[in-house]
């Protein structure tokens, strides 16, 4: 089996808009998460996002993000060693940090065809969905694996522990 270079999947901010110059004509989904403990609930969202299109893109929140969504605690894994668990799975194309608050301005720079979330959002709920609706694209939302979350398993494991 061949080896995929995962440094060839991580993307920096200002390298985004290079390859999506480079995809054009390619049907683009992008989704973003923390993937903190990555779970099968995150390996079928992905893989059921990247149905969606040609090649997925997702955004990572950095570590300051994930502790002031989640908590204290959080993230249990830092951002490189997150960025490069989610980019080893095959339904992912690439992967890029944001410290932003929302996805908004990667939205704006990579123009996705396709915006998915998971969960028990609505469509209404969705960050970013003007922007991508703006431009003609599509906001999708997958659900979640019913009973499997990182904040159950991270409580379980403290329950567990006594920690």
């Amino acid at each position: 089996m061949a080896r995929v270079d995962l440094s060839r999947k991580r993307l920096t901010r200002e390298e985004v808009g290079i390859m999506v110059e480079r995809q054009a004509g390619r049907r683009i989904v992008f989704t973003n998460g923390c993937f903190d403990l990555l779970h099968i609930g995150h390996v079928r969202y992905l893989e059921a996002a990247r149905q969606k299109g040609d090649l997925l893109i997702v955004a990572v929140n950095c570590d300051a993000a994930v502790r002031s969504l989640k908590g204290e605690g959080r993230p249990v894994l830092p951002l490189d060693e997150r960025l490069r668990i989610v980019a080893a799975l095959c339904a992912v194309d690439y992967v890029v940090p944001f410290d932003e608050p929302t996805p908004a301005e990667l939205l704006r720079e990579i123009r996705p065809a396709v915006l998915v979330k998971g969960g028990d959002y609505t469509i209404g709920q969705v960050v970013g969905r003007e922007i991508v609706q703006e431009h003609g694209g599509e906001v999708c939302v997958i659900p979640a694996t019913e009973g499997i979350s990182t904040t159950q398993t991270v409580q379980r494991m403290r329950s567990e522990t006594g920690a």
